[in-house]
């Protein structure tokens, strides 16, 4: 199939484009603005790939979108493409209503004038699906999973884009039809993982001997989810999954925040220990906590296991092996980033 991808030189949408690349016979169109956390050292591996082509192009953007659908003419359309740091979200929420909001916006209409010139077995075989996130739900107590049913309760801007995305997205399929599919997952982790997020950030403090900032007491718990198996998701859901419906895909994997960076450490100790022979945990420092840090997220992941087949390969000790692993073996590609771009200090205070 032809399958087009908005925001395929992120992280994310990076991981999927690499894997499809390297495990199918798609035909792939990535469509990435490059903003800050876009980069095509991402995908510089496949770029030569026959099956693969770039467009740089911003989804806010209509005649660009539209050029770029009917030149490439897909099956699927994978939005992606989003502004996903909360810290950012507090201190500048404009762009993440303009990406998120706007430009989902945007997508959906033009793909909707593009699928309407398809004849009608291709219209029924379209997909429209939409990444999301698990942060939509809110937050839970020490209790409960969210499930494809839970109701939206965003807590920060970014969360509240992403909710009203999920929300044009649904509309779009039961006012016009679209065969529209939404998966929301949980805290994805991984290679070419911006060093703005909570694990590539404390391995690089750790390595560099800094100060390795938790926020407020490290209690607040995420399910990680290792990006491949979140990419292997998303190919069972746009390719076998049912139109209208929404997956959640979450690695089954929750952690203190506090729990993920000694892990990090004690990975540090064993793989790249401090030359002073003490640990990288005593670099660990509390900060002021985040504004509207939701406690507690975890997935209920049992309807894409059920329906689709979907169960996450890797563990969060083998995940994070790998991760801390890969980090460690590729300064060459995140010391550039750090030098050059806006990433590694503290935002989101709100002050």
């Amino acid at each position: 199939m032809r399958i087009f991808v908005t925001g395929g030189a992120g992280f994310i949408g990076s991981a999927l484009v690499r894997h499809l690349i390297d495990h199918t016979k798609h035909e792939l169109l990535n469509f990435d603005k490059l903003t800050y956390a876009g980069s095509l050292s991402t995908v510089e591996r496949v770029a030569a790939n026959t099956r693969y082509r770039f467009v740089q192009g911003d989804i806010c953007d209509a005649p660009a979108v539209a050029h770029a659908l009917r030149r490439f003419q897909p099956q699927i359309v994978v939005h992606l493409a989003a502004e996903s740091h909360v810290d950012r979200s507090i201190d500048a929420p404009e762009a993440f209503i303009q990406t998120n909001i706007v430009g989902t916006y945007t997508m959906l209409s033009e793909v909707q004038s593009y699928w309407r010139t398809l004849g009608a077995d291709a219209r029924g075989a379209f997909r429209f699906h939409h990444v999301s996130t698990d942060e939509v739900f809110g937050s839970l107590g020490e209790d409960g999973l969210f499930t494809e049913t839970s109701a939206y309760d965003p807590r920060s801007p970014y969360s509240a884009s992403k909710a009203g995305s999920d929300h044009l997205v649904s509309a779009w399929g039961h006012t016009h039809g679209m065969p529209v599919l939404m998966t929301h997952c949980s805290n994805n982790y991984g290679p070419y993982h911006l060093p703005e997020k909570l694990i590539p950030l404390m391995i690089i403090k750790a390595v560099s001997g800094e100060p390795m900032p938790i926020y407020g007491h490290g209690g607040h718990v995420r399910d990680w989810l290792h990006v491949e198996d979140h990419v292997r998701a998303l190919q069972a859901v746009f390719e076998r999954g049912i139109p209208g419906r929404s997956y959640n895909i979450g690695g089954n994997s929750e952690q203190q925040n506090i729990e993920v960076v000694r892990a990090v450490c004690a990975l540090l100790d064993e793989i790249r220990p401090r030359v002073d022979g003490k640990s990288h945990s005593e670099q660990i420092t509390h900060v002021d906590d985040r504004p509207g840090h939701d406690a507690r997220y975890a997935i209920d992941a049992s309807r894409i296991r059920e329906e689709l087949g979907w169960v996450p390969q890797e563990s969060f000790t083998s995940g994070l092996r790998k991760t801390v692993e890969w980090y460690l073996q590729n300064r060459d590609w995140w010391e550039p980033i750090l030098a050059s771009r806006q990433i590694g200090h503290r935002q989101g205070l709100a002050a």
